[in-house]
């Protein structure tokens, strides 16, 4: 099979701590042809979308050994399977890639669908879920940062649109800096952001649950490293295989229908 990975520039990604060099090297490992191409090089022309892409493999299966081949334009719907991999941020060059790659007719099966990406960040997508959820709040008002804290305690303060753990803050009222924090959100951001009742239990981390087609096959624990309250790999959290609970299968149950096209 020929597969896409639309990714960020390969060079900047670090080896140790990005995913997707490790998917296309298991790709590789089921005699699949890989390619990826950057989401700046998509053109839709002639009712069709397209993508400067390179073929990429990897010397005796080894991350450090990828080797890449020269770029040439090719049809998006000729691969078999498109894994969507770049980082945020979720701005309009985000969304616009997702549009373009919805375009993409036929067989062609999308990891995941440019759709339900564009539809579902994921920090407002889990307001549906508000049964399991710590106590949230969306806003850019100091006000009612204030009184949110004010009922809960302390809370973790982060972007909507943010990823890899950047800009996420501890906010507790008595900390001399809790002011400036609200403050530079609300100066360096122009939509709302998000603040929720920490759970001291992220010391012992959070649970990663993979869904195929809204069934649950795998599950990881990422763990923050000491006086951290970030669980992220690429701010030094470790993660680790764990097995799915009942309580995890209950949850994926509940919402199944949301996760299947």
């Amino acid at each position: 099979m020929n597969v896409g990975f639309q990714i960020d520039e390969i060079d900047k990604l670090n080896i140790k701590t990005d995913s997707s060099l490790p998917l296309i090297l298991e790709s590789q490992k089921r005699k699949n042809k890989n390619f990826y191409f950057l989401p700046s090089s998509l053109t839709f022309k002639n009712n069709l979308v397209y993508a400067q892409a390179r073929e990429i493999s990897f010397k005796d299966n080894k991350l450090k050994n990828y080797v890449i081949g020269n770029s040439k334009q090719v049809r998006v719907d000729n691969f078999n399977y498109v894994f969507i991999r770049q980082d945020p941020p979720y701005n309009m060059e985000y969304i616009s890639s997702m549009h373009l790659l919805e375009q993409v007719k036929g067989p062609t099966k999308f990891i995941n669908h440019p759709n339900g990406i564009r539809n579902a960040p994921e920090k407002i997508s889990m307001l549906s879920y508000k049964e399991i959820i710590p106590p949230t709040v969306i806003t850019r008002e100091k006000k009612e940062i204030n009184d949110f804290i004010k009922q809960n305690g302390k809370c973790v303060i982060k972007p909507l649109y943010g990823n890899g753990g950047e800009s996420i803050f501890l906010l507790d009222k008595q900390d001399e800096n809790y002011n400036q924090i609200i403050e530079r959100f609300i100066d360096q951001l122009k939509e709302p952001f998000i603040i929720q009742k920490f759970l001291p239990e992220i010391k012992h981390g959070d649970k990663r649950i993979i869904l195929v087609n809204g069934e649950p096959i795998a599950a990881l624990r990422r763990i923050p490293k000491n006086n951290e309250i970030r669980s992220n790999i690429h701010v030094g959290g470790n993660c680790e295989a764990v097995k799915i609970s009942r309580q995890d299968l209950n949850i994926c149950e509940g919402n199944q229908r949301i996760f299947k096209r």
